[in-house]
This record gives structure tokens, sequence and C-alpha cells, in this order.
């Protein structure tokens, strides 16, 4: 699963460490508050509010701490345009892993929208992130779909509960030398596995931890370290 568009370099950006205002995301992306699609939408084009959405989330305690909006060369497109908005729960905003939402979305026909969910790890200071994606909602800007994007809002809401269940139940499991070198080579295997290729690289290595928080012996750790 990834994102169903690209923004370009230079994108107008803002991230903190705090939860972001509505003032502060206007600064950058006032395409989100749009309260009307752009006016070259015909009738058939639905209108997919997306602060509707970011304040059912915020209702369940999901908060944005990055925003982005494409740059665009019509002006009057500006309060319209394709924009992205990343959310996590309040309280583990600046933990070492975040149930995380990604929003993407426009209102001038430059983007479906979309809905991307999982669980991340923060991998370094520029905000670079890792982990599983369990959830990839898209809507196109067809019939009635407001109500469909609330559902599926909450549907993966809802699905955080399991993925938390599997990472508690992955840190209960120790894994011996012998057992995380199996669980590295199968890794190997289902990646570089073709007729008369050779690994590029050793169980050893992709075991290696290359952070202080991934050297440890149960799975969850081992997982990371290998993915």
């Amino acid at each position: 699963m990834q994102l169903a568009s690209r923004f370009a370099y230079r994108s107008p950006v803002l991230r903190s460490n705090l939860p972001l205002s509505d003032d502060q995301i206007r600064t950058v992306a006032p395409s989100i508050f749009a309260d009307t699609p752009h006016e070259s939408r015909s009738e058939r084009y639905s209108y997919i509010p997306t602060a509707a959405v970011l304040t059912e989330l915020r209702k369940e305690g999901f908060q944005p701490f990055m925003v982005c909006q494409t740059r665009v060369r019509q002006e009057d497109r500006r309060d319209y345009t394709k924009h992205m908005l990343r959310l996590r729960h309040a309280s583990q905003i600046n933990g070492a892993e975040a149930n995380e939402i990604i929003l993407l979305n426009s209102h001038d026909g430059t983007s479906s929208y979309q809905m991307l969910a999982g669980m991340f790890r923060f991998v370094c200071q520029n905000g670079l992130v890792c982990g599983d994606t369990f959830a990839d909602v898209r809507v196109p800007h067809k019939g009635n779909v407001t109500d469909h994007v609330i559902e599926g809002a909450y549907e993966v809401l809802h699905g955080f509960e399991q993925v938390l269940d599997s990472r508690d139940a992955m840190r209960a499991i120790a894994l011996d030398d012998g057992e995380a070198e199996v669980f590295a080579r199968s890794a190997l295997v289902l990646k570089y596995d073709e007729p008369g290729k050779t690994l590029p690289i050793t169980e050893g290595q992709i075991l290696r931890p290359r952070r202080f928080d991934d050297n440890h012996a149960d799975l969850w750790s081992t997982f990371n370290r290998v993915q």
C-alpha cells in the first residue's frame, strides 16, 4: 500500500512536535478548509470535506502534526488543491512508535480521497518512519461519499486495537540466536528467492541492530531489524 499521489519538492509543508491548530494548518494548506469544490468541478463531482474528517479524528484523540499541499501555478486553485495530513494519537506524537493516519485529498479534482493507516516507528531525527500499513481507504469523488468516508475513518480506528494486540504478542516471544537466524533466512528467501540468484546479504547482517532501541531478542524487535 502506498499513497496514490506524490508531492513535489518544495511543496509547502509544516511539521511540529505538538498538535497543529487550524490556524497553523491554514497558513500552509488552506485547501483543507475549502467549504465547496473548485468552480471547475461539475455537478457529478462529490465534495469530500477534509476538515470534517479531521474533526471526527480529533474526537477520537488523533491530532495533526504534519501538513502539506501542492504548489500551484493558478492562484485560484490554491484554496482547493491536493493536500495531505499526517495524524497520530495525542499520547504518541513523540513516542518511539505511533499509530498513524495519513489523509490525502483535494477539492479541485487533482486527487481522490485516501486514508492510509498503520503502525510506524521513528528511525531518525529527520522524521523518517518505517512500518506496516493495515488499512487503505480510497474513495473517488463520485456519488454519496461523505458518510462512507466517515465510516471508513472509524473502521480504521477500530483496527488499531488489533494491531496493538499483535505487537504486544510479538514482544512476549523471545527468540534465541538460532531462531532469529531462521527468521532472517526466511525473510531473505522471501525477498530474493530467484533461480540462480545469490543472496546479496547474510542473515547476520540483517539481524545486526543499527539503533540501540532495536537491540532486543523478542520477536517484535527482530522483525523490525529484519524489515
